[in-house]
């Protein structure tokens, strides 16, 4: 029989990673150092200290490797060098040493579920059925009738499979058709993915977010996925008429994510992330993070495409990660390179810069690490990008029904009134959002009262009170508009309670009202919670 996981020793100090604050950089979209419209290494190197200045405890860079850029750097045509448009490993290497420099720790998106076919292993894998690489990928012959071998669908939009003239047989991809699937079954490819991780850990690399971990394997039976009940939710891709049952979530993941925890381990404080999106994510999220000896943390979906962000929502989520030391630790995000931004989201423009101020005072007192990413504390607003002038892949295929990511990938704004917004180049790979000069970093930087410095006094106070940090939580109240939450940890008792609405309400009854505010968006009146509100209270 096996034993049962050790628990956690609660003397024991928190590792860096728990309840870290962590900073997204989409690298095309950040700075650019040679004025060639994309940004760069060399840009991120230069713009660490902002983000150092704003209390963060890393940085997560979405992919840099080499790639075809079929979609921007996740379709990987080499694992263990950095494209040419970014720089070079040398690049890579000073960025690391400045982050260091700057106590920022360093993850970088892995993506183990998929290449991209220009890679060499899928050259050599599709050269012949016999080769050494033959089956590195997923290919599987045509029924008798010709059509695909299952009925899996593509996330971007039609078959999950592609025919390949050479093997004479179809291979599986669940994203672009440039994005073959590796066979995640195959102990040689785990081993190369392994070794790939080894490569950029011995360069001082400090974790990892795993993309689209949950369909690295497969049922090599390739059993048809069933229809989805119907919902009350629009479908926008075929792909949204199946339940997912058998092109991901195989039940030989985990064992695969063990192998990776020990490797880390090995290096000591490293952290990993994984990226589970889909309807049965929530389930996913905690078998991957079980029992101590699988991933760190999980990145949760729950806000990003969320039409609106309720009291409900956010206690609802919050109640499916408990306090519980055999259930893994959360990590949440508003916003990100997938998802359109929260401002344009969630609320009408002239409510924008007071729900931007609630909405970040609320991630950084959620129980979990937090992700803020770039632009989000200045309150950059989605850029609506006319269909002409798309480049996302996915946005493209499903046009007009999905949003384009590309409106959330936009050039940061560093300098207002420089031509090019001080971001290096007056043209950028995408536009400059009309109004994100208003809100460039050195306007913001000059006013004490702007996002900007809100953001640092916001990420300030979670640091400095482990109760935020790492604490327990619990909800308090909840209706429709107010939500509370009671932190306890380190010693101390906090409430969290904000005012999701545009218009005051009463302060719920039960939950305290005296203490020391450390932080609040407005000033309140008595026994009444301002619009669009957030505060913090030490009891």
């Amino acid at each position: 029989m096996t034993a049962p996981a050790a628990l956690p020793d609660p003397a024991a100090p928190d590792p860096w990673w728990k309840g870290a604050a962590i900073y997204q950089i989409y690298p095309r979209s950040f700075a650019d150092s040679n004025g060639d419209g994309i940004g760069d290494l060399n840009g991120i190197t230069a713009h660490l200290d902002h983000v150092a200045g704003l209390g963060m405890d890393a940085v997560w860079l979405s992919p840099f490797f080499t790639s075809p850029m079929k979609d921007f750097g996740y379709d990987v045509a080499n694992y263990r060098d950095v494209d040419p448009i970014f720089g070079t490993l040398a690049d890579f290497d000073a960025l690391i040493a400045r982050a260091h420099a700057l106590g920022l720790r360093v993850i970088i998106d892995q993506v183990y579920s998929h290449t991209s076919n220009e890679h060499p292993w899928f050259e050599a894998s599709r050269a012949s059925r016999s080769g050494d690489k033959a089956d590195w990928y997923v290919w599987a012959d045509a029924k008798a009738d010709g059509s695909p071998p299952s009925n899996w669908q593509s996330v971007f939009g039609g078959p999950a499979w592609t025919w390949d003239a050479r093997r004479q047989q179809y291979y599986l991809h669940n994203f672009l058709k440039e994005q073959p699937q590796l066979n995640g079954h195959n102990p040689a490819v785990q081993q190369e993915l392994l070794d790939t991780a080894r490569f950029w850990l011995d360069r001082g690399v400090d974790g990892f977010r795993l993309d689209a971990i949950n369909f690295a394997m497969h049922d090599p039976a390739l059993t048809d996925n069933p229809p989805a009940p119907a919902t009350n939710r629009a479908r926008t891709r075929p792909f949204d008429f199946q339940l997912k049952l058998h092109n991901q979530g195989h039940a030989d993941i985990p064992p695969f994510l063990e192998r990776i925890r020990a490797l880390l381990d090995t290096y000591g404080a490293g952290f990993t992330v994984a990226e589970i999106g889909g309807e049965d994510s929530d389930r996913e999220m905690k078998l991957f993070t079980a029992d101590g000896k699988r991933l760190d943390s999980a990145y949760s979906f729950d806000f990003l495409y969320a039409d609106a962000l309720t009291p409900a929502l956010v206690a609802d989520s919050l109640a499916r990660w408990p306090n519980d030391p055999t259930i893994g630790w959360p990590s949440w995000a508003f916003e990100n390179h997938d998802a359109p931004r929260a401002v344009s989201r969630w609320t009408r423009p002239e409510n924008a810069a007071a729900f931007a101020r609630m909405k970040l005072l609320l991630l950084a007192c959620l129980r979990g690490n937090i992700f803020l990413y770039q632009g989000e504390e200045l309150g950059l607003t989605q850029v609506d990008i006319a269909f002409e002038d798309l480049l996302d892949p996915e946005a493209i295929a499903n046009w007009p029904m999905t949003l384009s990511r590309d409106g959330a990938r936009t050039p940061m704004p560093w300098t207002g009134a420089a031509p090019d917004l001080g971001f290096g180049s007056q043209t950028p790979w995408l536009p400059f959002g009309g109004d994100h000069a208003a809100l460039a970093v050195d306007a913001q930087d000059a006013d004490p009262h702007s996002l900007l410095n809100w953001t640092r006094a916001v990420t300030g106070t979670r640091n400095a009170h482990p109760a935020l940090r790492s604490g327990d939580l619990r909800v308090l109240y909840s209706d429709d508009a107010v939500l509370a939450l009671e932190r306890d940890g380190g010693g101390e008792r906090l409430v969290c309670l904000f005012n999701f609405g545009d218009r005051a309400r009463d302060w719920p009854a039960g939950v305290p009202q005296g203490g020391t505010v450390l932080l609040a968006t407005d000033v309140r009146d008595a026994g009444m919670l301002p619009a669009f509100a957030g505060l913090v209270l030490r009891l």
